[in-house]
């Protein structure tokens, strides 16, 4: 993306430690910059790093209270924590990933930045109790969880993409589970998931007007905004409420809530969420729901929220223009 030199670019300076290197990518790999001087090792064809990671570990580190510990579930190539240890250089982070060539990839990273004394790399299946039995609890836990059911698979250029994209070990549901079973007193969960999951209801066949009770000449349309937004989350194509579910059946409150749209003028394609445990907080705790963060603007120009954004993890803004060839 950019030279080993390269402390600017486009008026833009980067900021943060420069870590000791000392790795290099090997033939089917790449070496990719993340946020400041850290780097990320992944492969060319494999399940590569995105928006919905850089945004978790934003919302993460904006939100947690209080963090000396971190543990990020479903962790793969380590993404999520690296960005979240980049921005709390205090804390020290498990990271937990089932797959083998992907919690490689991440020891590469987290050895090249320099990460080593503050990462431990487990692998294993979240879903296992015994999978950090012997840690302390801790107060952040992050996740990525696969958005789509096993029935929705397709294939992949990359066995390493296929767990990263669908349900192969567990749902959000799981990563909930695993979460309530590790936070400590007054910690917070921190995840991404997708706002809709209509491949979900293509894949299954559902008939969404028929599931909703009804057809449409004998149901009462919503009068309200209020009315309108609680009548979209019992759609069972919402993502937003197979989320909140997994929070609720594992005692878990959503404190607050936050819609991507990927650009303005679309619907949101992916909710940002950020919950504690039912026993940490005063019962009858209501959600808060941000307004919603635009990634673009409707002329194609990054959102100028989401540029400060950007700035703020670590990578350049993203809205200045190259400078013209003279």
């Amino acid at each position: 993306m950019h030279g080993d030199d390269d402390l600017d670019y486009r008026g833009w300076r980067r900021p943060g430690p420069v870590p000791p290197r000392g790795l290099d990518a090997e033939p089917g790999e790449t070496l990719d910059y993340l946020c400041g001087h850290f780097r990320i090792f992944q492969y060319e064809r494999g399940h590569r790093y995105s928006t919905d990671d850089v945004l978790t570990a934003w919302y993460a580190t904006q939100w947690a209270p209080h963090v000396e510990r971190a543990a990020d579930l479903g962790s793969g190539i380590g993404s999520v924590a690296l960005i979240a240890a980049w921005r709390l250089p205090g804390a020290r982070f498990c990271t937990v990933e089932a797959q083998p060539m992907s919690a490689r990839l991440a020891r590469k990273s987290i050895r090249y930045n320099g990460l080593e004394p503050r990462f431990t790399v487990y692998e294993g299946d979240l879903r296992d109790p015994s999978i950090l039995a012997d840690e302390a609890p801790f107060d952040l836990v992050t996740g990525s969880p696969p958005y789509w059911p096993a029935s929705a698979a397709t294939g992949a250029a990359h066995p390493q993409a296929v767990p990263a994209r669908i349900e192969i070990r567990g749902t959000v549901a799981d990563y909930a589970a695993a979460a309530a079973r590790i936070l400590a007193p007054g910690g917070m969960f921190v995840f991404v998931f997708p706002y809709r999951r209509s491949e979900i209801t293509r894949s299954r066949g559902l008939a969404v007007a028929g599931s909703r009770g009804g057809d449409a000449s004998t149901r009462r349309e919503p009068e309200t905004p209020r009315d309108r937004e609680s009548a979209r989350l019992r759609d069972p194509i919402s993502g937003v409420l197979f989320a909140e579910e997994a929070l609720h059946t594992n005692d878990l409150i959503l404190l607050r809530r936050r819609d991507v749209i990927f650009k303005e003028g679309e619907p949101p394609m992916i909710s940002l969420f950020a919950a504690m445990r039912a026993a940490d907080l005063p019962p009858g705790r209501e959600t808060w729901i941000e307004p919603p963060l635009i990634i673009r603007a409707a002329n194609g120009s990054v959102h100028p929220e989401y540029a400060a954004i950007r700035i703020s993890f670590g990578f350049p803004p993203g809205d200045v223009a190259a400078p013209s060839a003279k």
